[in-house]
């Protein structure tokens, strides 16, 4: 049985809660896909949910109140921590909040100099700095040292990759290309430029579709089809 490549292109923001479960359930699905005809071309590009937002760290509990409101803010708070248990995340909401335009210019770097893998690496320290450690991931320092970790470049590279403008130009452009396109929320993913799987799905979904892909039956006795919408054109 010949390999099936497919592309796939997640849209994501480090300051959402179910990009970092979506990102988790994506990675669950994929090993869980080992054995399948298919290779993955795993590629992560930004989106920017609150654009109001500085680098300029602001307390991250008063910035949700203010931004949601109580009731909201609770509720989402709730519902993140319970989805974070069934992902294995120990979400925090204490801490700073901050843009997370550096954060992604790094991620776009970590991806021309290293590839998929390099990237991911990056990526999951990432939204493990901000979701459960409280971390500020505008901070240069911080994102230096994770990208040192993930391999990307010395931490000494990354500050001064961190203090230009690199990569700053085609993070906005790819940024307004995927709101022209009529996303508005994440997480987002493109499959092979065709298909898009919309929010913090589970494994479960993921790997039905790429077993499709794969031309793979699936349970006989299982009704549901996955929750994948074309994309126009």
């Amino acid at each position: 049985m010949s390999t099936h490549k497919v592309k796939l292109i997640v849209l994501s923001d480090f300051l959402c809660p179910w990009c970092y479960v979506g990102y988790r359930e994506l990675q669950t699905a994929i090993s869980q896909c080992a054995t399948l005809p298919v290779l993955f071309e795993l590629e992560y590009r930004p989106f920017i949910l609150h654009p109001a937002l500085t680098d300029d760290a602001i307390d991250k509990h008063e910035w949700l109140m203010s931004k949601f409101g109580k009731p909201k803010s609770d509720a989402i708070v709730q519902m993140a921590t319970a989805r974070g248990e069934t992902a294995g995340i120990n979400f925090s909401f204490n801490g700073k909040v901050s843009q997370t335009t550096r954060a992604h210019r790094l991620t776009m770097k970590a991806m021309q100099v290293g590839g998929s893998s390099v990237q991911q690496a990056l990526i999951r320290l990432i939204f493990k700095a901000y979701m459960e450690e409280e971390q500020d991931i505008a901070d240069i320092g911080n994102l230096s040292e994770m990208a040192e970790c993930a391999g990307v470049m010395s931490k000494n590279e990354a500050v001064a990759f961190l203090k230009s403008d690199e990569c700053l130009a085609q993070v906005e452009q790819q940024v307004a290309e995927a709101r022209e396109k009529g996303v508005t929320g994440v997480p987002f993913t493109i499959i092979d430029g065709k298909w898009a799987v919309s929010g913090g799905q589970t494994a479960d979904v993921f790997v039905k579709i790429f077993r499709k892909l794969a031309q793979i039956p699936g349970n006989p006795h299982q009704t549901e089809t996955p929750i994948a919408v074309p994309i126009a054109a």
